[in-house]
């Protein structure tokens, strides 16, 4: 998980926490579903400025940590998310025990993760009969507006490995299992503006390319009537998927 690009978000993490969506509550709980009884310890992983973690935390009697590769992303989820355990690690490298969790969860991370060491490491730290959950939150490209933002801004790893079938995971997991939501998020121009700012290409961009990605943002703001103090509709669809460790 932790290449250039992976490590990069925390550069930008005010605005990746101001820009980036939350994950609806169903497509959580869905990915979590298959738990036996009533065993909630979670590690949420690659959990950047805790996003998916504080819709996991609201869950009755839920057990739960975070890791990510970036101290400034942890240090946003902290102090937003207060008691919630943090750890720097990734995927691949899991700094807790054998066997000590009943979950744990990606959100809008897999893509960066190596399938198949990533998932001998989270099946070492899920016991028996746990779950593997993946979620990512991707722009609803079949409004014209909005896959002419994402030319503007250049696609992600995460929705051209979703375009081209999705995640994949191996042993001790077995076969994933999707489900999806649709939903609306009313949006500025100036959280349009972050959100642009916090995805890895943009960050890890020349300036001269982020000024022509900030003016031709601009251009089709104006274009769409977006004032600065007006709101649009940005559609996503929210992917979730799910596996049990046998």
């Amino acid at each position: 998980m932790a290449d250039g690009l992976s490590t990069s978000f925390g550069a930008e993490a005010h605005n990746y926490e101001l820009g980036r969506p939350d994950y609806p509550f169903d497509a959580v709980a869905w990915m979590l579903q298959r738990l036996p009884g009533d065993s909630r310890r979670i590690a949420d992983v690659g959990a950047g400025t805790g996003k998916l973690t504080r819709v996991l935390a609201g869950a009755p009697d839920a057990e739960i940590v975070a890791v990510d590769p970036d101290p400034a992303m942890l240090k946003i989820l902290r102090d937003a998310i207060p008691g919630v355990p943090t750890f720097v690690g990734t995927a691949e490298r899991l700094p807790l025990p054998d066997a000590s969790l009943d979950a744990v969860v990606l959100g809008q991370a897999w893509h960066w993760v190596e399938p198949s060491s990533g998932s001998a490491e989270i099946g070492r730290v899920v016991r028996s009969g746990g779950s593997l959950g993946l979620i990512w939150n991707i722009r609803d490209e079949r409004e014209a507006w909005v896959r002419q933002l994402t030319r503007i801004m250049h696609g992600s790893n995460a929705e051209i490995m979703l375009a081209e079938g999705g995640p994949v995971v191996a042993a001790p997991f077995d076969a994933l299992e999707e489900n999806t939501w649709e939903w609306t998020r009313p949006i500025t121009r100036d959280l349009l503006h972050r959100m642009a700012s916090s995805r890895s290409y943009v960050i890890t961009a020349p300036e001269e390319e982020k000024v022509r990605i900030r003016d031709e943002m601009d251009a089709l703001f104006d274009d769409l009537g977006l004032g600065e103090d007006s709101t649009i509709d940005l559609p996503y669809v929210t992917r979730a998927f799910r596996a049990v460790r046998d």
